[in-house]
């Protein structure tokens, strides 16, 4: 294939990056993500021949559709995939489990950290590790060797996913900011227990959000870039998404093996609108999806913005705390990804237009805290999303219900609950048989206090012995590594890197 030409989503300008350049800057100088201008098409004949891949196969394919084979060849490409695969519990990585009449789980927390994220970020991980293996081979005796610095904000998993993808790699220190009391005892554990010494965390006096604008603040310094060589991991590096991509693929073929109806619709439980923005670039290369369904919990932005066509914090309510944690958030930094699609082929059909257009409205967003779309925008985005809100209450009687539905008493996680609550409010709208794929982000262990107010009063039952894996278990024997930042401020952040590098 060509070389892709990648824009940041508020430029008008294009820019001739590579792929090596995106994955290792992260996020554009303008405040923008990158994204890929021209989305590739599927081969005609995929639905045949990609259908019996291996999970290890089928992203090879994919990824070969946008990494130009001059940059990662075949078998470096194929070596990156298998090193980053080999580390799930699962032989298909993500197996689909069917668990009602039309509804699947699609489980993604096979990984070693036991969440969705496991699937980029052990290949994003890998991903540094060659670009920067391969730059300092390059360089003379005695030139400054290339290093990256990761720094991060998690409302939960993406923290402990990144820790794992990159502890011990060569060249690559990694800052990982997290809201001090608001994930879950677990995932602090995952997080603040490795002890591989270019792993650092950061507890930070405020919410998710406060985390992800101080990141944010800190990729628009250019004197600290430009010493640090600061690189993203949240879902703002376009390596994220990418890597996603993959499991819509496997499910969806997985799932013609069980069924021959042909209306396939996934549903995913959404925070930060990564994990969905994925299935859109599935579903956009030709991959047959009726509709991608936004499942939110009561931090429901992007639910009344499929509903309203207006993107608006609630600004005197702020961010709440839900049990499903790592959807407690304002704003969601993919979204801009999709609303740049949705206004160059719904309202300017122009590249730069577009770029202006949404630099706008992020204007307004950061100043008055909300936009409204065009009625064509809206439409656009209407044609392949639908949404729903969960509240806290059905959220815990889900959980329940499947594990009384099931033989097997399967108990899911508080995100996933989302995701299959909405999955159930749709099948009763049908009119007819559609078959539903429902997004598993995260292993039941992660929650316990949920999961336990859901199942504790049913005979049997029993936290330690039916959820918890002994992996997880052992964590809390563990030393903890934290550094506590007393206020969401970004001087202090940056204070806190320079002095744990110290150069």
């Amino acid at each position: 294939m060509s070389s892709q030409v990648y824009r940041s989503t508020r430029s008008s300008a294009p820019e001739e990056l590579s792929f090596e350049d995106v994955v290792m800057t992260g996020l554009a100088p303008d405040g923008g993500l990158y994204l890929p201008s021209a989305i590739p098409q599927l081969p005609s004949d995929f639905l045949t021949k990609w259908a019996d891949l291996s999970f290890n196969e089928l992203a090879f394919e994919i990824l070969r559709l946008y990494i130009n084979q001059a940059e990662i060849p075949d078998e470096d490409l194929k070596t990156l995939i298998s090193k980053s695969y080999s580390t799930f519990r699962s032989a298909e990585v993500t197996p689909l489990k069917k668990i009602d009449d039309n509804l699947y789980i699609l489980e993604l927390f096979h990984g070693p950290t036991y969440a969705f994220k496991d699937v980029a970020l052990q290949f994003v991980g890998n991903l540094f590790e060659y670009f920067l293996t391969r730059r300092n081979a390059a360089k003379k005796e005695g030139e400054p060797k290339d290093i990256i610095t990761v720094v991060g904000a998690t409302s939960g998993d993406t923290g402990s996913a990144a820790i794992y993808g990159l502890r011990g790699k060569k060249d690559v220190s990694v800052f990982i900011l997290y809201p001090t009391g608001r994930i879950s005892p677990i995932q602090e554990e995952q997080m603040t227990t490795v002890e591989d010494a270019n792993v650092h965390t950061l507890s930070v006096n405020g919410t998710f959000d406060d985390c992800q604008d101080i990141v944010k603040q800190i990729f628009g310094d250019k004197e600290f870039n430009d010493k640090y060589h600061v690189g993203a991991v949240n879902s703002i590096n376009w390596a994220r998404i990418l890597a996603q991509q993959t499991y819509y693929f496997y499910s969806y073929f997985q799932l013609k093996k069980q069924t021959k109806n042909d209306k396939v619709r996934f549903v995913v439980p959404s925070g930060n609108f990564g994990d969905i923005l994925a299935g859109y670039y599935a579903y956009r290369m030709g991959l047959p999806v009726d509709k991608l369904i936004i499942a939110t919990n009561e931090n429901d932005i992007l639910d009344r913005f499929i509903k309203s066509g207006e993107y608006a914090k609630e600004q005197e309510v702020g961010v709440k705390a839900t049990y499903s944690p790592a959807m407690d958030i304002l704003i969601s930094s993919n979204f801009e990804r999709l609303l740049w699609y949705l206004i160059r082929d719904n309202s300017t059909h122009d590249d730069e237009k577009a770029g202006a257009v949404l630099n706008g409205w992020m204007q307004d967003l950061k100043q008055q805290g909300k936009f409204k779309v065009p009625q064509e925008v809206i439409d656009g985005a209407r044609k392949i999303f639908a949404s729903q809100r969960v509240s806290n209450d059905i959220t815990v009687e889900t959980i329940k219900q499947v594990y009384e539905s099931t033989p097997d008493k399967y108990v899911i996680d508080p995100h996933t609950s989302v995701g299959v609550t909405t999955s159930y409010t749709f099948i009763k709208q049908d009119s007819e048989p559609i078959e539903y794929i429902s997004l598993s982000t995260a292993h039941p262990a992660k929650f316990s206090e949920v999961v336990n107010k859901a199942l504790s009063s049913f005979d049997g039952y029993s936290f330690e012995k039916d959820v918890l894996p002994a992996e997880l278990k052992a964590l809390s024997t563990k030393e903890k590594r934290i550094k506590l930042i007393d206020e969401a401020n970004v001087q202090k952040v940056k204070q806190a890197i320079s002095d744990t590098l110290k150069f």
